[in-house]
C-alpha cells in the first residue's frame, strides 16, 4: 500500500515565498477613489506575485517528491469582487497560469482548492447561493485556465445545519440541480467538525455520485455514537471507483486537550497510524492532505516519524510503503 503526502498552500521551509498576498478592499477602495487603474494595478501585482510563489512552491514540492498539494484560495486578491467585474483576470494572468498548469501535468501533481466557509451549496437564501456558484466557478475558471482536467478538485463542505439537518441535506440535492455540470465534476465532499458527520457525507456522495475526501480529525470531533471508522472506510473508498484517483484523507492534530478543533503546529503520528492500519485492510493506494499550521515542515516531520512504526518503509521526502 502506498501512501503519498501532501500539505497546504504554503511553505514555512521557504523564504518569502507566500502564495496569498492580499489587497483588503478597504486598501482598493481607498486607492480607486483617487486612481483605479492605480487600484488595479496593485491587485495585478500582487496576483503576479502569487502565481510566481505558486510555482515556486511546486518547483519545491518537485525537489522532495511532494505529489499532492493544495492551492491558496487567495492567489488571486479580490477576484469575485463586483467593483473589479470588469478585470478579465484570467485572460490577464493566462500565461502564468498557463505556465502552472505544465509544470503540474508535467510532474503528475494532484492539486485541489479548498473554498472558504462562506461557499454553501446547501443555503436557504438565494443570494447565498448565488456567490458560492460565483465562488465555485472562480476556482474552476483557475483550473481550467490550467488546462487541467477534472482530477483537480474543489473540496467542499456540506454547509450549515439550518436547525434541520435532514431538510438541509435534502436542500443540498435539490440546489445540486442548479449547479452547471462542468462544475459538477470538479466538485468532492468533506466531513465537517461540527455538523455533517462522515455518514451523512456519505449519504449525499452516494446520491450524487460524488468522491468524498473523509477528514479524519474531524471525525474524532464530530461523529455520531453508533458511526464506526472501520464501516466508513469501504464506503468511503467506493466513492472514488471511477474517478481514476486514489483515494483522499485530510489529517490534523488537536491544538490541546481543551481545543480539540483547532489544528496544532504538527502532526502527532499516533493521530494517523491507526487509520493507516484499518486502510491497510483494503490494500488500496491513498493520499494524506497535512492539515498544520507548521505545513510542508509538519509534512516532512510525519513522515520521518511514521518511520518508526511497524510494517512503515519511506520512499522518499513524501511517500510511505505500508505493508
Amino acid at each position: 500500500m502506498i501512501i503519498r503526502f501532501g500539505y497546504v498552500a504554503m511553505s514555512m521551509m521557504m523564504e518569502d515565498a507566500s502564495p496569498s498576498k492580499t489587497v483588503t478592499y478597504t486598501s482598493y477602495k481607498k486607492l480607486a477613489e483617487k486612481d483605479p487603474e492605480v487600484a488595479l494595478n496593485k491587485v495585478r501585482r500582487v496576483s503576479r506575485e502569487n502565481l510566481h510563489n505558486c510555482l515556486r512552491l511546486l518547483r519545491h514540492n518537485k525537489a522532495h517528491g511532494v505529489k499532492v498539494f493544495r492551492f491558496s484560495s487567495k492567489i488571486i486578491p479580490l477576484a469575485t469582487h463586483p467593483d473589479l467585474k470588469g478585470w478579465d483576470y484570467i485572460k490577464e494572468l493566462y500565461p502564468q497560469l498557463k505556465e502552472l498548469g505544465d509544470f503540474i501535468k508535467e510532474n503528475e501533481i494532484r492539486v485541489t482548492f479548498h473554498p472558504d466557509h462562506f461557499t454553501v451549496l446547501n443555503t436557504p437564501d438565494e443570494e447565498v447561493f448565488r456567490k458560492s456558484l460565483i465562488d465555485l466557478v472562480h476556482h474552476a475558471r483557475i483550473f481550467n485556465a490550467m488546462k487541467l482536467d477534472y482530477h483537480s478538485k474543489l473540496v467542499i463542505h456540506v454547509g450549515g445545519g439550518y436547525k434541520d439537518k435532514i431538510s438541509s441535506l435534502e436542500r443540498f440535492v435539490e440546489n445540486w440541480a442548479k449547479v452547471p455540470k462542468g462544475l459538477q465534476h470538479r466538485i468532492t465532499l468533506e466531513n465537517d467538525d461540527k455538523t455533517y458527520t462522515a455518514s451523512e457525507v456519505l449519504y449525499l456522495c452516494n446520491k450524487l455520485q460524488l468522491p468524498m475526501v473523509l477528514d479524519i480529525h474531524h471525525f474524532r470531533c464530530n461523529h455520531d455514537e453508533d458511526e464506526k471508522m472501520a464501516e466508513i472506510i469501504p464506503e468511503f473508498i467506493n466513492t472514488w471507483k471511477n474517478t481514476e484517483l486514489p483515494p483522499k484523507i485530510h489529517v490534523s492534530s488537536p491544538k490541546n486537550e481543551k481545543d480539540l478543533k483547532s489544528h496544532h503546529e504538527f502532526i502527532d503520528p499516533d493521530d494517523l497510524y491507526p487509520f493507516l492500519k484499518l486502510m491497510r485492510k483494503h490494500n488500496v493506494n491513498f493520499d494524506v492532505m497535512v492539515e498544520a499550521k507548521q505545513k510542508d515542515k509538519a509534512m516532512f516531520q510525519l513522515v520521518k516519524d511514521l518511520e518508526r512504526y511497524p510494517n512503515i518503509k519511506l520512499l522518499g521526502d513524501s511517500v510511505i510503503a505500508f505493508s
